[in-house]
């Protein structure tokens, strides 16, 4: 029997109503009838339930789906999607720079694309396992605090049998089964935003990026809610919709694993870097899950300027200058932060951090993993070891949080020769990938191709008040 992840109605259901409890509105009635009819609780960490349901529980979540998606928000003043609403609720939102301030080197670009590789491959075999067993698995290697790759070697056998290994990444991500950079979303997305970028410049649309997908990313190579939004293109929805129907993941980190390339390409101006990646978050997401991008993009166009005056506290304020200060993405990101200024011991900053938001947020929601790895930057001085060890140390989405706090620390480092070997040696300057033509691609390549996108011709629509989508 074939279980599709993350699309079946009757798994969505519970996964929405969760959303609308968070995001303002008051599912209690909906979720009455979903119970009373016998609908099942959204599955708890795979992303589809074990067994079909009935023809008519399946027609019921699609009409309550609907129904819970015409609720209205207590919080849609303080955490809008429309960007001239973001801008106008940000009031240090950054000044518009009319040109980069100083291009990365290739170098640079180089060390950044090693440093996502490397904390996404530290993350993989430890994805989706909760956080005392992630803690237990390097223990048992003497490799706590976390400081290098995770091995299977000398791990007793009754520790992976409670906890085994991520089964699809073990083969690949264990340092004793690392053969370069094995195939992730969390390197696709950049190498579509390359594609998008190249094809299209920076004044692309939403909808660009939503031909570029259906041209160029296969559609088993999503999740969450870029699988919602890619069916919902294939049934006729346009964008910005298909961020909003029936996508209960229109919160959740997908949209922050695509900001990289926004930020490389616009040094210096983190307010062009939040608007390219808001053009291309809401393809798949809203609010929270479109400030976490913005965030992101903001500090990597901060960091790439590499003038060694921005420190990873400065990158990390101008990230929250893009973010609507009233939302809860804010406020969890301050809390992060605030945690890893104030314990010396990374640990207690997690164990915090996630008794505050693991009942709360599914593991892979954008607010506690932007949280965690703004704590992880921060509690290591931007430091590269620190920063990747830390984010994944955390726990939820390992290899994502990994992957963008390295890419943020390899960037402030400067060159892949200030990264430490035992991270980029085994990656063989080379990553696997399903996306276009380039599947074998060395890392100094795309580099390459990175840095003369940095030289494009500014946005034409730089001082305008919204973009087309």
């Amino acid at each position: 029997m074939l279980r599709l992840t993350w699309v079946q109605p009757e798994d969505l259901l519970g996964h929405e109503l969760h959303q609308a409890t968070q995001d303002g509105r008051e599912p209690a009635r909906i979720a009455a009838r979903w119970r009373a009819a016998g609908g099942p609780e959204a599955p708890r960490r795979a992303g589809a339930s074990p067994d079909r349901a009935s023809r008519y529980l399946r027609q019921l979540a699609e009409d309550l789906l609907d129904e819970l998606a015409d609720l209205p928000s207590r919080l849609a003043d303080d955490e809008p999607t429309d960007l001239t609403k973001i801008r106008a609720g940000c009031p240090t939102w950054p000044t518009p720079t009319p040109t980069p301030t100083r291009v990365p080197t290739p170098r640079r670009l180089e060390a950044a694309w090693l440093g996502r590789a490397a904390g996404c491959l530290l993350g993989k075999p430890v994805e989706k396992l909760p956080l005392h067993a992630i803690r237990g698995l390097a223990q048992a290697t003497g490799n706590w605090p976390l400081n290098t790759w995770f091995t299977a070697r000398g791990v007793p056998e009754e520790l992976t049998t409670a906890h085994p290994w991520n089964r699809r990444s073990a083969p690949t991500s264990l340092a004793e089964n690392i053969n370069g950079m094995p195939e992730d979303d969390d390197l696709n997305y950049p190498l579509l935003n390359l594609l998008l970028l190249q094809r299209h410049g920076p004044d692309f649309t939403t909808t660009d990026v939503a031909k570029l997908w259906l041209d160029e990313l296969p559609a088993g190579r999503t999740f969450t809610a870029e699988r919602i939004a890619y069916r919902n293109l294939l049934s006729g929805i346009e964008p910005p919709l298909t961020a909003r129907h029936r996508n209960p993941f229109r919160e959740w980190i997908g949209a922050l694993i695509r900001a990289d390339v926004h930020g490389w390409t616009n040094p210096g101006a983190p307010a062009r870097a939040a608007e390219q990646a808001y053009r291309d978050a809401t393809l798949t997401h809203t609010a929270n899950g479109v400030y976490a991008a913005m965030f992101t993009a903001a500090t990597i166009a901060q960091a790439a300027t590499g003038t060694g005056t921005d420190d990873i506290h400065t990158c990390l304020r101008t990230g929250l200058s893009v973010v609507p200060p009233r939302s809860r993405l804010a406020a969890a990101v301050h809390q992060g932060i605030q945690l890893a200024r104030t314990h010396p011991d990374f640990t207690t900053v997690v164990d915090e951090l996630h008794a505050t938001h693991a009942a709360t947020y599914h593991w892979v929601h954008a607010i506690p993993n932007t949280a965690l790895i703004a704590a992880a930057l921060t509690h290591a001085d931007g430091d590269f070891t620190g920063s990747i060890c830390r984010a994944v140390s955390g726990g939820w989405d390992t290899d994502s949080n990994g992957a963008t706090a390295g890419s943020i620390a390899a960037l402030l480092a400067g060159s892949p020769e200030a990264l430490p070997d035992r991270w980029t040696d085994p990656l063989k300057n080379q990553l696997a990938t399903s996306v276009a033509d380039f599947n074998g691609t060395g890392f100094d390549s795309l580099a390459q191709l990175t840095h003369t996108l940095t030289h494009l011709t500014p946005h034409s629509s730089e001082t305008e008040a919204t973009y087309t989508t």
